[in-house]
């Protein structure tokens, strides 16, 4: 796959000898990551859109999905809405796929972009369809503070520090054989460990703050510049840090949904967990494979979107030479997503959406952020339960149809309440630590009781929560040891 995207045109970072380069992640024993300086995603996706339109892909710009079509199983189409103008349509398709990313929004500091609220995991849940492995959310330990966007790993595997306010290598203390290049979960956790010790940093370097430093100074200007530069242009624009001379002050940020829309290996989207469903697949973030179990590695999350993305692709394309179109009651289904945009417009609260969504996003971060008890997911579910009866008291200014971004957040809002129920829900229930998933009260792996996925299924009542096996026959389940 790294050479399709080679001749697909991603100009991949190279050794002297022309080999594409590579370096490690958190976790690794060795140098596995094809890298693109510090802006691989950016330098895939660039060439990725352009292929589309090099193949005249028809792209619907600025259409927000309403509503998964799904009848008895059976995916018939979509529900989409225009942003310009407000009209209403519904795409019938053979296939529909779903691509959608990530939920990072559910919580108030993320790495992730202002729409990654968890509209595809919504939809589905909405749909009937299972939630899968929902409880494993990773944090990446170096969020700029206190933005939250991503400080890439990357700048780690190049030989950055992270030091405390005694300006000590504290992951000596945690993975001594791994030092900052430990997986994330472990990286995270250790970082808040000294936040809550006292060994944290204030930005102007006081101590006793909310984070710790990341340190480039001794990699040298040379370095940085060319190996590192969107680690160094996002901490000048951002916070005014002149990485070259200055610590960069970090703390862990949501990051990435380990579980998702449960799928198989050839796609397809499981309806139970014996049962798939017909015309309905996913890929990427939102799509649970398992292929990262309860912790994702560093630089699998891109290699799994292309690698699946292909295999997928080239499943429908298969898939849909036998299908045909199914009937549709489109009067009906048109009808009710015009009622429900109407509604939205008319209410006549006194909640302001804004506040709602930040204390939806406080109240996730605070009762199922990196460290996690009974108590504390307990007292955020009835915390939850509480801000979704204030959902039907918010109220827009804007009430016209054309550009209406109020309109589109209310919609999200609605997914970052559903996913983030799911989470907490799926979280409460594990009583174990496991990968991502770190609880307080049961510090330790419990493979006798919870080697088993998560089946969350949505209802606005009450979270059904099923199990579903795990299948191990290749590898030996050990404990992790740094």
């Amino acid at each position: 796959m790294i050479i399709d995207l080679e001749h697909l045109g991603v100009l991949f970072s190279r050794l002297e000898d022309g080999k594409i380069a590579q370096r490690a992640f958190g976790g690794h024993a060795y140098n596995r990551t094809c890298y693109a300086a510090d802006k691989t995603g950016h330098a895939i996706l660039h060439e990725l859109v352009s292929n589309l339109h090099r193949n005249e892909v028809t792209i619907y710009d600025e259409w927000y999905v309403m509503q998964l079509i799904l009848e008895e199983g059976d995916a018939k189409g979509i529900i989409m809405y225009r942003i310009e103008d407000g009209k209403i349509e519904i795409v019938q398709s053979k296939v529909v796929m779903f691509a959608t990313g990530g939920y990072g929004r559910v919580f108030n500091t993320t790495s992730n972009d202002y729409a990654s609220t968890g509209d595809g995991l919504a939809m589905s849940a909405m749909a009937g369809i299972p939630l899968e492995d929902m409880e494993f959310v990773q944090f990446h330990p170096t969020g700029l503070y206190p933005v939250g966007v991503l400080i890439s790993e990357a700048v780690r595997g190049e030989g950055a520090y992270l030091i405390n306010s005694e300006g000590r290598r504290f992951m000596e203390d945690y993975a001594s054989s791994r030092m900052e290049l430990a997986p994330r979960d472990i990286t995270s956790r250790a970082i808040n460990r000294e936040i809550l010790a006292g060994r944290g940093v204030y930005p102007d370097g006081s101590p006793g703050g909310p984070c710790v430093y990341l340190d480039l100074r001794h990699m040298g200007k040379e370095v940085i510049m060319s190996r590192v530069p969107f680690c160094w242009e996002e901490a000048h624009r951002l916070i005014g840090i002149d990485a070259v001379h200055k610590p960069i002050p970090v703390r862990p940020t949501a990051h990435y949904c380990i579980g998702g829309i449960p799928v198989n290996t050839q796609g397809r989207v499981r309806l139970s967990k014996t049962q798939l469903t017909e015309g309905f697949f996913a890929a990427g973030e939102c799509a649970c494979i398992s292929v990262h179990g309860a912790n994702r590695l560093g630089s699998n999350s891109l290699l799994e979107c292309v690698v699946y993305g292909r295999i997928i692709g080239r499943n429908i394309a298969e898939y849909v030479q036998n299908r045909k179109f199914s009937k549709i009651d489109h009067y009906t289904y048109l009808n009710a997503a015009k009622k429900g945009i109407q509604t939205l417009l008319n209410k006549k609260g006194t909640v302001r959406l804004e506040v709602l969504r930040k204390q939806f996003q406080d109240c996730m971060s605070d009762y199922c952020g990196v460290f996690r008890t009974k108590n504390k997911m307990e007292d955020g579910l009835v915390k939850i339960q509480e801000l979704k009866r204030q959902y039907n008291k918010v109220y827009l200014d804007d009430k016209g149809y054309l550009w209406n971004t109020e309109l589109i957040e209310s919609l999200e809002l609605q997914s970052v309440m559903i996913v983030g129920e799911i989470i907490l829900t799926s979280a409460l229930r594990r009583q174990e630590s496991r990968g991502a998933h770190s609880r307080e009260d049961y510090p330790q792996r419990d493979d006798i009781n919870f080697l088993k996925h998560t089946l969350a299924y949505y209802s606005p009542v009450e979270i059904d929560i099923q199990y579903m096996p795990v299948v191990i026959d290749m590898f030996e389940l050990k404990e992790r040891k740094y």
